[in-house]
């Protein structure tokens, strides 16, 4: 596994809750077509609270996937649908087990 890796939290309004958790169960098939995307996770903390982990073959990988589909679609709904703005950090693996 990579140690290049990125976290998200993404706080949505509660009137569209639904619609970001159906775009990021939609962008999956977006990941899958990042060639330098080596794992991508969404996931749900609250009604409104969202996060993304995904780790990445490189650096390259990682900025390729910053400038991507999956970053253009969240940020073109960012001002209507999320109460603040993605909060987006690159963090390192230090550990993981994987099947």
């Amino acid at each position: 596994m990579s140690d290049v890796a990125l976290l998200a939290r993404i706080k949505a309004r509660p009137e569209y809750a639904d619609a970001v958790a159906a775009m990021l169960r939609d962008a999956v098939e977006l990941a899958r077509q990042e060639t330098g995307t080596v794992t991508w996770f969404a996931f749900r903390e609250s009604d409104t609270t969202f996060g993304v982990f995904d780790t990445f073959a490189d650096g390259r990988g990682r900025d390729a996937h910053l400038r991507g589909r999956i970053a253009e679609a969240l940020m073109s709904v960012a001002a209507t649908h999320l109460a603040s703005p993605p909060d987006i950090r690159k963090v390192a693996v230090l550990a993981s087990k994987l099947p």
